[in-house]
């Protein structure tokens, strides 16, 4: 079969293997982010296809705000244990703890806090490259990515100073102390993905499925109520039936309102939304180049 006659999906999985499999053979210590959301579990899906029945050649690593719907931490462990693969696990509280990351007076969120607690542990197992699930189309300043994304000896990103990727060539040369990012999903979209969990039958977390959950309206958008949050005098909490579409901290992720019940129901409303996944994250809208700035300091 060649390459033009494989659909969309063949193809998009076709490069993403190819990428694993470049990173498995020019990196020393790479690892694999994984959080249990629904782009790391195809990240796993894919990794699966390019690298069993052996060992995945890198480790999975999550960073843990401690912020985190407990039904994502539960499948991120489930998952790792029924593939066999080691999971590390560093967490924002215990970087705190080190002096490693600081707490901002009045801010709840710990999103920010992950980029210190990152660098940390690529620092501390000298990983020379990090596989992440991140895609172009999510946010402006993830479009600027290249799929091999360098970080300097200080672990930030220069998006002026990124390599030529002509021809789907990658330039995977790095000095000791500096890494690589690198994306296998950044030319995948949103609706790509869910249209590859349900190809491929993934198991995914509950809360991408209708669920009913207590949220209080704020800034535009629903929010969990959790131990996390303040409730305002005049806010409402109310009994809804929402999903997520994209995981971060609970105190900033944000629920859309939706009957959505199997997978199938998930591509529809994707395939007619008009705002982006992210649009319902509230660390994203502290300013036009918010995520820029994050990613410049070594975020995600």
């Amino acid at each position: 079969m060649s390459y033009y006659s494989l659909t969309h999906l063949q193809q998009l999985e076709a490069e993403s293997i190819h990428i694993m499999r470049e990173v498995a053979a020019e990196f020393q210590r790479p690892v694999l982010l994984f959080s249990g959301g629904k782009d790391s579990i195809c990240m796993l899906r894919l990794a699966e296809k390019a690298f069993r029945p052996a060992k995945f050649p890198f480790p999975l690593m999550h960073i843990d705000t401690g912020h985190n719907f407990p039904e994502l931490i539960e499948f991120r462990d489930f998952r790792a244990n029924e593939l066999g693969e080691k999971l590390i696990v560093r967490t924002v509280e215990d970087a705190i703890k080190k002096g490693i990351a600081r707490e901002t007076p009045g801010e709840t969120s710990r999103n920010r806090l992950q980029t210190p607690t990152l660098l940390a542990a690529i620092e501390e197992f000298k990983f020379d490259c990090a596989l992440g699930g991140a895609r172009r189309d999510e946010e402006k300043a993830r479009a600027k990515e290249r799929v091999f994304s360098f970080r300097d000896a200080f672990g930030q990103w220069d998006p002026k100073n990124q390599r030529p990727e002509l021809w789907n060539l990658y330039n995977a040369r790095v000095n000791p102390g500096e890494h690589m990012r690198v994306f296998p999903l950044s030319n995948w979209t949103e609706l790509d993905i869910w249209q590859y969990i349900d190809k491929e039958k993934l198991r995914i977390p509950s809360i991408y499925f209708s669920h009913k959950r207590s949220v209080v309206r704020r800034d535009g958008q629903w929010l969990p109520v959790s131990d996390l949050i303040t409730i305002k005098p005049r806010e409402e909490i109310r009994e809804l039936s929402v999903r997520v579409r994209t995981i971060g901290d609970i105190s900033c992720t944000g629920c859309v309102e939706s009957p959505a019940a199997k997978v199938a129901d998930i591509i529809d409303e994707i395939a007619a939304a008009r705002v982006t996944e992210r649009g319902s994250r509230a660390d994203d809208k502290r300013s036009d180049t918010a995520m820029e700035d994050r990613k410049r300091e070594g975020y995600f």
